[in-house]
């Protein structure tokens, strides 16, 4: 080869190194291990960690649930849904000093601070609380606690950290590739698995999300399309491709700053829409990862002196003993002016793979594969899986499934005395919302729990949970049989639910024709509802009518049924097509006799609702027309006496707020008070905790005060408690 030749293979070399290309033997791993232990430059990185560091400070007080601890883990009285059943809450005060130890940990990770020390104190507390409630799972929590551990394992600390300034050998100093790589696919897995997730054909049919067009986000769509178009054509279909070729539209120069631009619109778009923290910040901050390694070294410069403060560095980056060189890369003639690498004299960079760089690449290999099996691993863990397949969180299947519950009831039978009864499913759940009833590894928790919380009251029961639920806009249904003593279930991860009714997928055509009819019913009346039930034969569903629920019918769609009014003591069959009122203040039963599933439909007509909206449109008439308030309004149109008098009010009030616009000022101020009211109530709980513990004081006498004094409000009378993960 001559000289010419040589330096024109060195300089496509270098390139190559600037942008992440390279090509390796695949039938050699020596090969493999060298193209992914090659040097580059750690600036990337950095700015990964940095981002990361911060919006996890960020999350903990919110998310994460530090400043509603006492509600979410002070009560003793409850059962818990953990992964592993040993698995036991800390006391209070402690849970507070966790969650001051993982905040520690993203402060030491913002800061490069004994990084993988700081990591840790992150992660460990962090998979703590993860696991300790699956209620709480969701994807975006399951990612953070990934890239933890991602972050423990790379180099995050080889720039702009306090670790490099303490130990000048890592300062400005080279990452293998590998740690871009596992971090690159990483986040190209969770885009497209969830693009793959969404080719159910729930969600291609447009039935996952429901009603995401009103928001304002969709406004600009809304001069081509309707909402049903919207909600089909952008929520479904263009969520679908953004999932599906983001990632891999990030991975090529030419096609990124497409992904850049419809990634982050993607992201703004859902932060906006969704109470979902951090999470599209988080990927907002991943995304310049896919970008050439030393893209903050060409933006930093343009800051301004204050913001480019804390990123001063060398311009020559140190060797590290993590990479791998060339041979040429190491001999300080061959240094290119392009290429600047300092290389220490004492301890020259290795040029031959050892344990290290293998360990490296070994557990870039190990976890992608493990990313690759654990969404399609329900085969293997049957026990999690109920309509859909395992639980919620680690399947990358965001939002592709809706659900509304139409009732949970859970009812006792007391083995000794025989006394038959029902519960209150929530009782004993508190803060821990319905997903629960959703799964039949919870159920059976939840039932376990129950039974030793009834033993106190020396009662042995049997437990049987009915619950009804819909799945993307099909009948209401029951998830698992009725008429099984969830006491007697032995469970199993790795057996199916046996208690599990299956979901109706042969009624999934029937949903277009729903639509219709509800939407004919609701046009007809604003103040109807309507509740499409479909049930199995041999079964039947009891139910009460509210007594403001004045005019109730059923009315038969497929299958027959025979309705049962238990105080009448009467039986009613319905055929197609037939309808039959339904007296309010009564139960009654709707057995299902066919040989096939029963579908009828409830038609509810809230007179009470009626009467109480009759009258404020009444006294806004008044209030118009005279240009008076609303409460001498009401004074002029209500008697002193009316009943409604009081839900009138407090519905005028509810629209005038609704309908006063807030200002760019005021929503930025009310942004602003209710961040600095979750800090607050953090820190103020964490300092009696750590005080608590110190003086070796009772934790609960701290709570009592604070909530008497009312430092603090008492969460049992605060509405922000039903929104606590």
């Amino acid at each position: 080869m001559t000289r010419k030749m040589k330096d024109k293979e060195d300089q496509k070399s270098v390139i190559q190194s600037k942008q992440g290309i390279s090509v390796w033997d695949v039938n050699s791993p020596s090969s493999l291990v060298r193209y992914l232990c090659r040097p580059t430059d750690p600036a990337s990185l950095a700015i990964l960690r940095i981002a990361f560091g911060i919006l996890m400070m960020v999350d903990i007080p919110q998310e994460r649930g530090m400043a509603h601890a006492d509600v979410r883990w002070g009560r003793k009285d409850v059962c818990r849904f953990p992964l592993f059943s040993d698995l036991k809450v800390a006391p209070l005060e402690w849970m507070y000093i966790i969650y001051l130890i993982m905040f520690i940990g993203a402060l030491g990770i913002a800061l490069g601070l004994f990084y993988r020390i700081s990591c840790l104190l992150f992660s460990i507390p962090y998979w703590y609380i993860i696991l300790l409630d699956k209620t709480s799972w969701n994807n975006h929590s399951y990612l953070y606690g990934l890239l933890g551990i991602l972050l423990m394992i790379v180099d995050g600390n080889r720039c702009w950290s306090l670790d490099g300034l303490i130990s000048k050998s890592i300062n400005n100093s080279h990452v293998p590739f590998w740690n871009y790589f596992i971090c690159r696919t990483q986040i190209f897995l969770v885009y497209f698995l969830a693009g793959l997730k969404k080719l159910d054909q729930d969600w291609i049919t447009g039935y996952s999300m429901q009603r995401l067009s009103r928001n304002w986000v969709f406004d600009p769509f809304r001069l081509l399309l309707t909402d049903d178009q919207i909600d089909l054509f952008i929520v479904h279909l263009g969520g679908l491709t953004i999932d599906m070729f983001g990632g891999i539209l990030l991975l090529f120069d030419k096609t990124r700053p497409i992904a850049l631009f419809l990634l982050a619109s993607f992201h703004f778009m859902n932060s906006t829409m969704f109470s979902i923290g951090m999470f599209p910040y988080a990927m907002l901050a991943t995304l310049p990862l896919f970008c050439t390694f030393d893209w903050p070294r060409k933006v930093i410069p343009n800051l301004t002196k204050f913001f480019r403060l804390p990123f001063l560095t060398g311009t020559e980056i140190q060797s590290s003993s993590h990479c791998i060189y060339s041979k040429e890369e190491i001999k300080p003639e061959r240094q290119s002016q392009n290429d600047k690498v300092c290389v220490n004299s004492k301890t020259p960079p290795p040029t031959a793979p050892s344990l290290v760089h293998k360990l490296g690449v070994g557990f870039t290999l190990i976890h992608i594969a493990i990313q690759l099996f654990l969404p399609y691993s329900h085969g293997i863990t049957k026990g999690y899986n109920n309509w859909t397949n395992g639980l919620y969180g680690y399947s990358w299947d965001m939002m592709v499934h809706s659900w509304t519950t139409q009732h949970i009831r859970l009812s006792y039978r007391d083995k000794i005395t025989g006394k038959e009864g029902y519960l209150d499913p929530n009782a004993f759940a508190d803060g821990a919302g319905r997903r629960w009833s959703s799964h039949g590894d919870m159920v059976v928790q939840y039932a376990h729990c129950v039974a030793d919380i009834l033993k106190n009251y020396n009662m042995s029961v049997e437990l049987y949970f009915d619950i009804w639920k819909s799945m993307n806009k099909r009948f209401q249904q029951r998830m698992f049989d009725p008429r099984v003593n969830i006491m007697d279930v032995e469970w199993s991860p790795f057996k199916e639910v046996s208690f599990a009714m299956p979901l109706l997928l042969d009624l999934s055509p029937w949903r277009s024709k729903l639509e219709e009819m509800e939407k004919e019913l609701i046009d007809t009346s604003n103040y109807t509802d309507v509740v499409f039930v479909a049930d199995f034969p041999g079964l039947y569903l009891e139910a009460f009518i509210q007594e403001e629920l004045g005019n109730t019918s059923i009315t038969l769609l497929s299958g027959s049924v025979v309705v049962e009014f238990v105080e009448q003591k009467k039986n009613v069959s319905l055929q197609i097509g037939e309808k039959i009122q339904v007296p309010p203040g009564q139960f009654h039963r709707v057995h299902t006799v066919s040989g096939e599933p029963s579908c009828y439909m409830y038609i509810y007509i809230n007179t009470t609702y009626v009467e109480i909206m009759e009258k404020v449109e009444a006294v806004e008439k008044i209030m118009n027309e005279k240009n008076i308030s609303a409460t001498v309004a009401i004074k002029r149109k209500l008697s002193k006496h009316d009943p409604f008098m009081e839900d009138v009010r407090q519905k005028i009030e509810r629209r005038v707020k609704e309908e006063k616009k807030k200002s760019l000022s005021d929503r930025v101020q009310e942004f602003i008070i209710k961040k600095v009211a979750l800090l607050k109530r953090s820190w103020t709980f964490l300092l009696g905790a750590l005080t608590s513990v110190v003086q070796k004081t009772s934790f609960d006498d701290f709570l009592e005060k604070a909530y008497t004094e009312g430092r603090i409000p008492d969460p049992n009378v605060q509405e922000s408690v039903d929104q606590v993960s």
